[in-house]
């Protein structure tokens, strides 16, 4: 408790100083001198030099740093400091929102913001107070920082109102955040590989898992529903009729650790969020077919695709089994998520995810899904986390006329964030009506999202509906030689490799030395927080 309050104490501190001390104007003068040269020696060796020149030169209390991990600290403190200004000035600006989609963008911008904020002060704390705190963490919270950023600008592109938002939110955060990327990423330590043992029994349990925790993924369904601490019920045998209902009631709790919310059959027609501070939830269904939580926002009736999703998750640690999250909007409503996930350290594990476009959006953070059932059109698994499926069911579904279906859209937007997506052990196949329809009908393993999209599909079952190219271009042809994307191992009609693309960034590996660094131990860190949570991974390749 007393490292939560301190937490709590140098968060607040911290905020309060980025506010006292931020003006809302993008070159403000500080009055004070020009950093010394040994600053602009330092800025010199990062992608934006201009940025980390004019900023350092304006953060209070700059001085020469004396080390890599001095200069990354005073990149960090510019960038929250660039941040708190630009949500101060967007909360002003949400006066003059003058319809609909003004306001669904500007109300997307404030949240990834203050998501931002968050991201940024926990970066910020593991460097100056936490021992328990690595260079992959950061690596970690700052590749979330600048997805959101970029979640932003496509949420105001998706309402067609950028030129409204965006000189409101710019600031250079981006360039700062990118900046701390690049100095992180040489500092990384290589602590996947000192703190992990060749053992898959490892006993490094990560400290926010107590030993009954360990139990409720490991155990049977039956047995995690009667360790809840709320029941959802849709009769009156609980107090909870609706799935927010109990996680509301769960962020008012005392309780401290995993809080189990067992949701009982039925079909629940709701949105539901688990907000940034309301960490640890656990929800337990009585089995995909039987609890499901289904929505219909979709961009065509009015949502950004960020706030379309009929769950939206940014508590840390994260869990669910045996549930369904469905987006029913259907192929002709556009981007319509099923889920969206920004938690950290989130597991997935026996849950479905129905929808058409867009239907999983991994959003940001590290996450796990195992035995997992994902339906979906174009699109249908996309985003910008550090994410691993092992062992899933993915289920290309009919589309609209004319369109073709893309099973992922990786969203990586600068080549040091340590994101992308991995399948490993996988199953790619067509759903029912679309087996009766894939020769009218292309299908493709994916299409680069953003410029440095990263996808890599292992040992895993490809279907006669995957395309012989394989790999679709994002409407130029700008991004193939930035992109990475890479098969290994791979098997089924769908997997014959004479005919894939020849881009200069897509890769056929034939060493699992080659992959090895997209494990889960690896890529993930999942030796470090999966083993003993009960559900089964593999961790290397």
């Amino acid at each position: 408790m007393a490292s939560s309050l301190n937490f709590i104490l140098f968060l607040s501190l911290t905020l309060f100083a980025s506010i006292a001390r931020t003006a809302f104007s993008e070159f403000d003068d500080p009055g004070g001198d020009a950093p010394h040269d040994e600053i602009n020696k330092w800025c010199d060796t990062v992608p934006h030099p201009k940025s980390c020149k004019y900023f350092m030169a304006r953060t209070p209390g700059v001085f020469e740093p004396k080390q890599k991990s001095d200069f990354r600290r005073m990149i960090v403190e510019a960038a929250l400091d660039r941040a708190m200004a630009a949500q101060g000035h967007l909360w002003m600006w949400g006066e003059k929102c003058a319809n609909h989609s003004e306001r669904a963008a500007w109300a997307d911008c404030i949240r990834l913001y203050s998501h931002t904020i968050i991201q940024l002060n926990y970066t910020l704390y593991g460097l100056t107070s936490n021992s328990s705190f690595t260079d992959f963490d950061a690596q970690t919270w700052l590749s979330s920082s600048l997805t959101n950023l970029d979640t932003c600008m496509s949420g105001s592109r998706d309402m067609n109102v950028t030129s409204f938002i965006w000189p409101h939110v710019a600031y250079n955060v981006s360039d700062l955040i990118s900046n701390g990327l690049a100095v992180n990423e040489g500092l990384i330590d290589e602590f996947v590989n000192t703190t992990t043992s060749n053992s898959t029994n490892s006993t490094n349990y990560p400290s926010w898992v107590s030993h009954h925790e360990r139990r409720l993924m490991k155990v049977s369904r039956r047995l995690a529903a009667l360790n809840a601490m709320f029941v959802v019920s849709k009769d009156r045998s609980s107090p909870y009729r609706t799935v927010q209902s109990a996680i509301d009631a769960a962020a008012r709790s005392r309780i401290r650790g995993r809080k189990v919310i067992h949701v009982r059959r039925g079909v629940y027609k709701e949105n539901i969020y688990v907000g940034p501070y309301n960490n640890d939830i656990m929800l337990v269904g009585d089995g995909m077919r039987y609890t499901i939580i289904t929505s219909s926002r979709s961009a065509r009736s009015g949502y950004t695709t960020y706030s379309s999703a009929t769950a939206g998750i940014d508590g840390l640690r994260f869990m669910a089994r045996d549930i369904t999250f469905q987006n029913a909007a259907g192929p002709e409503m556009g981007q319509a998520v099923a889920l969206r996930s920004s938690s950290d350290l989130s597991v997935f594990y026996k849950c479905a995810f129905l929808g058409y476009q867009d239907t999983l959006f991994v959003h940001s953070q590290r996450q796990f899904y195992k035995m997992c059932y994902i339906f979906g059109t174009i699109d249908l698994i996309f985003g910008n986390a550090a994410v691993v499926f092992q062992s899933c069911m993915i289920y290309a579904r009919v589309p609209v006329l004319g369109q073709a279906n893309v099973i992922t859209a990786q969203g990586r937007v600068d080549p040091n964030q340590n994101t992308g997506i991995v399948m490993h052990g996988c199953r790619i196949m067509a759903d029912q009506d679309l087996s009766r329809k894939i020769r009218t009908v292309t299908t493709y393993l994916g299409r680069p999202w953003q410029q440095y999209s990263r996808t890599i599909i292992m040992r895993s079952y490809m279907g006669p509906l995957v395309n012989g190219a394989g790999w679709m271009p994002w409407k130029s042809s700008g991004y193939l030689s930035t992109l990475y994307y890479a098969e290994f191992g791979n098997f089924g009609p769908g997997a014959r490799l004479h005919n894939r693309v020849r881009w200069p960034g897509y890769h056929i590996i034939t060493r699992p030395n080659a992959v090895r660094q997209f494990s889960v131990e690896r890529f993930i860190a999942g030796r470090k927080w999966l083993p003993e949570t009960g559900v089964p991974f593999s961790p290397g390749v």
